[in-house]
């Protein structure tokens, strides 16, 4: 049967939380069996925040664990490092001489920054682009994103008709797959959860750790319910498993918080055990980024080739 071509990418930029898994990666491990996927460290992504060698070099190790421990199988999908294929750049450049400044000006970071007042470097301005090749390069059908990602989707479909109306039919348009089955997750303060806010409960969480956090959580009631431990609860039981536990507790917040704890540890103590085990053989995971890089370039090569030959350069 025929599979579609999905391409995901995550910067090294952090540790995930548990809003991270349900909002986007749980998704990841559960359409690997129904596609081709390709699931890329955005190594090159991440220089816009991250200048210091020894952290990029430990981010990047890191999230190809959490990759692994949460199910990824690079036997099944392939499990690659941005910077390991050249010819996203090399793309992106091309992409570069098509695409105008002020169509890039529309982009949402960028506008971001410009609001803010921050000196925007060329990275940030140019980062949809770079995006854009990211997922052109592979003919991706399928891009999960979350809804305030869908802008970069839409970029990269413009830029592939556009290339296409210039030098023919060469790129497939992608599509924006928006997550919508989990709503936003709620931090320990009732904003989303964001490593930026300083809200989150990591993912591979230590049994301590869970227990000070779940603790600390604002306790936003209503008829008795409070609203963020049931938002952040529903993601471990069934509504209707929950309904019968809050109304049995409603007004109790202690107790319900030590029940979110239990059921969290619960969830979590395997994951991080998996965690440990992959992570105490660093030159396994180093292999597999090796053959999932080799893997993604050689077919990055043949597109590139085709691309080549579009725009004029290939002479032998």
């Amino acid at each position: 049967m025929f599979k579609k071509i999905l391409l995901s990418g995550i910067k090294p930029s952090g540790r995930p939380h548990i809003g991270n898994y349900f909002g986007a990666m749980k998704q990841f491990v559960e359409m690997q069996t129904a596609h081709h996927c390709f699931f890329m460290i955005a190594d090159y992504h991440a220089l816009n925040i991250i200048q210091d060698p020894k952290v990029m070099r430990e981010n990047i190790i890191n999230l190809a664990i959490d990759y692994l421990a949460i199910g990824i199988d690079p036997t099944q999908s392939i499990l690659f490092k941005q910077s390991d294929v050249s010819a996203h750049t090399e793309l992106a450049w091309i992409f570069d001489t098509i695409i105008t400044v002020p169509y890039l000006e529309r982009a949402h970071a960028y506008k971001d920054a410009v609001a803010k007042k921050k000196e925007a470097s060329v990275g940030l301005f140019n980062y949809p682009v770079l995006m854009a090749a990211d997922i052109l390069l592979y003919d991706t059908d399928v891009v999960p994103v979350g809804a305030d990602q869908k802008q970069h989707v839409e970029i990269a479909r413009d830029i592939a008709e556009k290339f296409n109306r210039i030098y023919g039919e060469t790129f497939k348009l992608p599509v924006a797959h928006i997550m919508k089955e989990v709503a936003v997750v709620p931090g320990i303060d009732g904003q989303k959860m964001s490593k930026s806010y300083g809200n989150t409960i990591l993912l591979f969480a230590e049994d301590s750790d869970i227990e000070k956090l779940v603790m600390s959580i604002v306790t936003d009631s209503s008829a008795g319910v409070p609203k963020n431990v049931y938002e952040i609860h529903k993601l471990f039981r069934t509504e209707s498993e929950l309904a019968k536990l809050y109304e049995e507790k409603a007004g109790k917040y202690k107790e319900l918080k030590d029940a979110l704890t239990a059921d969290m540890k619960k969830f979590i103590a395997p994951l991080r055990e998996k965690r440990k085990a992959i992570a105490g053989d660093t030159a396994r995971v180093l292999q597999i980024l090796k053959d999932g890089g080799e893997r993604a370039r050689a077919i990055a090569q043949t597109k590139m080739e085709m691309v080549r030959e579009k725009i004029g350069v290939k002479l032998y």
